[in-house]
């Protein structure tokens, strides 16, 4: 994870979930949706986990109308690449392959994710051949 931002607790994680899915929302439209997901949260409590994730730089606020408005300034996709390399460094020294074999062999994956990781790969495997060059022989740097 981003070493300057601090750690999600649970609950805030649930307010980005609803920012994520729903797009920006006031206070009462978060609160709805929550208990909507069956949490019991009151105002007063989601007010202060917004208030939390914008401190930490999770959450922006618009502040121009009375009712603030307000919004996931980190994707979905962002924080899960923040935490998966957070992991990665914690648990596999740096290494990504064992993250992603252990996830394999967790949970067998859809032909749809497959097609997904192949497509990665894929695309990965050519940008590491357009950077060695022609014939696999690295690149020369202009002037040596």
């Amino acid at each position: 994870m981003d070493s300057n931002k601090p750690r999600v607790s649970d609950s805030e994680f649930e307010i980005l979930q609803v920012l994520w899915d729903e797009g920006p929302g006031k206070v009462r439209d978060v609160l709805c949706i929550l208990r909507d997901r069956r949490h019991n949260w009151t105002y007063a409590t989601v007010l202060t986990l917004l208030r939390r994730l914008e401190v930490k730089g999770y959450v922006r606020a618009d502040t121009s109308e009375f009712a603030h408005t307000f919004r996931a300034s980190i994707s979905r996709d962002k924080m899960l690449g923040q935490r998966l390399r957070s992991l990665a460094n914690r648990y596999c020294g740096g290494a990504t392959a064992p993250m992603i074999l252990a996830l394999v062999k967790g949970r067998k994956p859809s032909p749809e994710e497959i097609r997904q990781v192949r497509r990665v790969l894929d695309e990965l495997e050519k940008e590491e051949d357009r950077a060695r060059g022609p014939k696999g022989s690295p690149r020369s740097k202009k002037g040596t």
